[in-house]
């Protein structure tokens, strides 16, 4: 079954309101089996709407839509449906009455304009949505489907968990698609793309390949019969993967560098502090990210310069001789850190954070260091001038290194 999803609203065109609706529908479609192929945004014109669901009409067979379902003016999205498929809508006396006694459980008299969503075509079907005035609807016409849906994401993602997936259940259950994502960090893009030449370029399975602020992940997607089946198919690829890439890879499918972090903190027994200075806090917001992190993670220090250096435990002798910014100046933060802190691990975080240099280096500069009782794992980052790519990245190296040092040996 081949999808779009079309997000409603002059919002969204103007850049008022970010569409986060479409990667939330796209993300569940590959387990039913349906292969989404386009994704619109559409403003809030009768014209443009009645246009978009035509020509989706001719060329997918489910079209799936957010927003546009309110009661003003300029919702128009059951209008742009009724108008494409030549129908009339009518209002549904029951519907009227269930907005009535929406308004009066909170104490309000229904305004009038909500009757129009009470509007009905002959072809849809209402989809509850007991948190909202704007049902959904079902739409269904030789053989094609609509499903539309209201914008705020709370009631979407009602809608669908209870009224469409089920239904869309039972209409693909001939074909699942299933997906395993494999994320690696310590190789470029390029490079993993040529360690895993002759993988590429297969429709089924199929591996994709992407750079994210976490490394490069791997995408591996098989479509079968059943999950079990495409599973099988996912196997020889992933054991390929693992079999060349194996030093590289920290993490699976929706897992996050803290999340992998935190797992393994806790079924060894560790604990771990953090210093950081050109991340700004940066790296213990992620780590408490995680709801469990009290049962590991001490707490956190951010020590911007000289002075906070000192009151923290590193050595001025250090200082002298490496700088502010340097690898040993982030050695001695991570041992500081777990010595102050009485933590099994810690981490030190130096760098440029920018604009300007520092000590004659350049924005972008970084090291980590990670000390245990028995061993201490040092890197150098060079990350593109950007702050914020900046925090991202030095942080995620730092945990995605502890990751490694964690599955590879005893921490303590």
């Amino acid at each position: 079954m081949k999808a779009e999803i079309f997000a409603i609203g002059t919002e969204l065109l103007m850049g008022e309101l970010s569409d986060t609706n479409a990667a939330w529908i796209a993300s569940r479609l590959p387990a039913l089996g349906i292969e989404l192929q386009w994704v619109s945004i559409i403003g809030d014109s009768l014209e443009q709407l009645t246009d978009a669901f035509t020509r989706g009409l001719e060329r997918s067979d489910l079209i799936i839509t957010t927003g546009g379902l309110g009661p003003t003016q300029d919702d128009l999205t059951r209008e742009g449906i009724a108008q494409a498929l030549g129908e009339t809508p009518v209002v549904q006396d029951e519907v009227v009455r269930e907005l009535e006694r929406y308004f009066q459980q909170r104490g309000q008299e229904m305004p009038s304009r909500n009757i129009k969503q009470a509007h009905l075509i002959p072809s849809a079907q209402f989809l509850p949505n007991p948190n909202g005035t704007a049902p959904g609807w079902w739409v269904e016409r030789d053989h094609r489907f609509i499903v539309s849906m209201p914008g705020p994401p709370v009631e979407m993602h009602y809608i669908w968990e209870h009224e469409v997936e089920p239904r869309l259940r039972q209409l693909v259950e001939n074909e699942v698609t299933v997906t395993r994502n494999i994320k690696t960090m310590g190789l470029s893009e390029a490079a993993v793309d040529e360690v895993m030449d002759g993988f590429f370029g297969h429709d089924n399975p199929y591996l994709g390949i992407y750079s994210k602020a976490d490394g490069i992940h791997l995408r591996i997607i098989a479509r079968a019969r059943d999950v079990a089946a495409a599973r099988q198919l996912i196997t020889p690829v992933e054991a390929a993967i693992m079999d060349r890439l194996a030093p590289y890879i920290w993490g699976y499918d929706n897992e996050t560098p803290e999340q992998a972090v935190g797992q393994l903190l806790q079924e060894r027994g560790l604990t771990l502090a953090t210093m950081e200075s050109c991340t700004g806090g940066f790296l213990a917001n992620s780590i408490t990210e995680v709801p469990a992190y009290t049962r590991y993670y001490q707490g956190g220090i951010v020590a911007n310069g000289r002075d906070m250096l000192l009151a923290h435990g590193v050595a001025a002798e250090t200082l002298e001789q490496h700088g502010v910014v340097s690898q040993e100046t982030a050695t001695a933060m991570a041992r500081a850190v777990r010595q102050s802190l009485q933590a099994d691990v810690g981490i030190g975080l130096s760098g440029v954070p920018g604009p300007e240099e520092l000590e004659g280096k350049p924005m972008g500069l970084a090291y980590v260091a990670i000390a245990t009782a028995t061993e201490v794992v040092e890197r150098e980052l060079r990350v593109p001038p950007r702050r914020i790519t900046i925090k991202r990245r030095v942080s995620n190296t730092a945990l995605i290194e502890l990751r490694k040092l964690l599955g590879t040996g005893p921490a303590s």
